[in-house]
């Protein structure tokens, strides 16, 4: 890792900037070319530096007030084949695979945004109709207040070190 690729990650820190073209605007301000700036996130991603690079999506500000984790307790030798269903279906958002614990029966995870609860709601039961999920016990957790999201933040020592 070289001077150029910590300032690339100190520049991608608090995300990319709202423009058609964020890699030549990132490029700009530290002397690359979009290219460069394109092709060096993709090496430092190869090489672990960066673990992941994706969009976070502020649904609230897009209009979508209501929003709700559904977890589900799926035997564990079918979770995998229901986590593929339900990562298929357009409104589900995020699905992912957790542990269980001995208070927590829960393993399978999606989230669905929607701008009403009413919507969340019908979609819940579309998606348990859809998924043929109606023998399986879950719970909806509605979110109550929005947390500040952002993206990852590197080791101090990693990005000026």
């Amino acid at each position: 890792m070289n001077n150029q690729d910590r300032l690339l990650i100190t520049a991608i820190e608090n995300g990319l900037p709202i423009s058609s073209r964020p890699y030549a605007q990132i490029g700009e301000k530290i002397g690359l070319s979009e290219s460069q700036v394109i092709e060096r996130l993709s090496l430092l991603k190869q090489q672990g530096f960066i673990k992941r690079h994706g969009v976070i999506v502020k649904h609230r500000q897009l209009g979508y007030q209501a929003n709700a984790m559904v977890v589900w307790n799926i035997p564990d030798e079918q979770v995998k084949g229901y986590g593929l269903k339900l990562s298929q279906v357009d409104f589900v958002t995020l699905c992912y695979r957790r542990p269980r614990y001995p208070h927590w029966l829960y393993n399978l995870y999606c989230m669905i945004h929607g701008k009403t609860r009413d919507t969340v709601m019908r979609q819940i039961q579309q998606l348990i109709q859809q998924c043929d999920l109606e023998a399986f016990q879950y719970q909806i957790l509605f979110s109550r207040r929005c947390f500040k999201q952002r993206g990852a933040i590197y080791r101090k020592e990693l990005t000026h070190g």
